[in-house]
């Protein structure tokens, strides 16, 4: 159900406006990353400590998290846990390849996380460090990626509404390329150029040959929308 991504938020006072909170935010992460014995918090917190630039809050904000969170369900429910090789575009700082490489149910052999900013591949790779040895960040357009001579497995795009025509992307990967989309109907978010209004209008614009899960997911402002399938 869409309602058990939309987390709930405990209500909470600043004590100290003026505390250094990246500081805070690395003892934080690093204690809770210790207690519960999660890769993913302990990469976080490396992050914190290495990347001041990075723009964690925003990366790790509850609409984003309860987006990959389902993106990662219906990507196991849809397709199953093994992977040989996957390709993330668009893939920032690495957040949705950690979540993967962090869940149990996924046998996956390795995830490239690909984006076209050059300043986010080496706070993808803090991030994963747990998994350097099957994960790799590179910098690249995905216009221009060799997705007919690499064949990966799955190709992830979770930021359609950034792409100014989704169809002559799609046409760049071959016939059977099982694909993961999401796109959104934020269209006050200046940066999107190509939102879409409707489920059914995704599903019309990217036109895949079959399509293994359809589904929205409501946010405060917007709604998520996200197709799983074939080109």
């Amino acid at each position: 159900m869409a309602e058990a991504y939309n987390t709930c938020i405990m209500d909470a006072t600043q004590t100290d406006p003026g505390a250094d909170w990246r500081e805070t935010a690395f003892d934080l992460t690093r204690g809770i990353a210790a207690y519960c014995g999660c890769s993913l918090v302990g990469g976080l917190a490396k992050v914190i400590a290495r990347h001041p630039q990075a723009d964690v809050g925003n990366a790790f904000n509850h609409k984003q998290v309860a987006c990959k969170l389902w993106a990662r369900d219906k990507l196991f429910e849809s397709c199953g846990a093994r992977f040989g090789s996957i390709w993330i575009v668009g893939g920032w700082y690495g957040v949705l390849a950690a979540m993967l490489f962090d869940d149990p149910r996924f046998d996956i052999g390795a995830i490239e996380s690909i984006d076209i900013d050059p300043g986010v591949a080496e706070v993808a790779k803090t991030l994963n460090e747990r998994w350097k040895d099957r994960f790799r960040a590179s910098t690249g357009d995905m216009y221009t990626l060799d997705y007919a001579g690499s064949r990966p497995d799955l190709v992830v795009n979770t930021s359609c509404e950034h792409i100014a025509d989704l169809r002559a992307w799609l046409a760049l990967l071959p016939p059977g390329t099982r694909v993961l989309l999401q796109s959104n109907d934020y269209f006050s978010e200046p940066t999107h150029i190509a939102c879409v209004p409707s489920l059914e209008a995704f599903e019309q614009l990217a036109g895949l040959s079959e399509i293994a899960f359809a589904g929205a997911l409501p946010m405060k402002k917007y709604t998520r929308f996200m197709l799983i399938g074939t080109v």
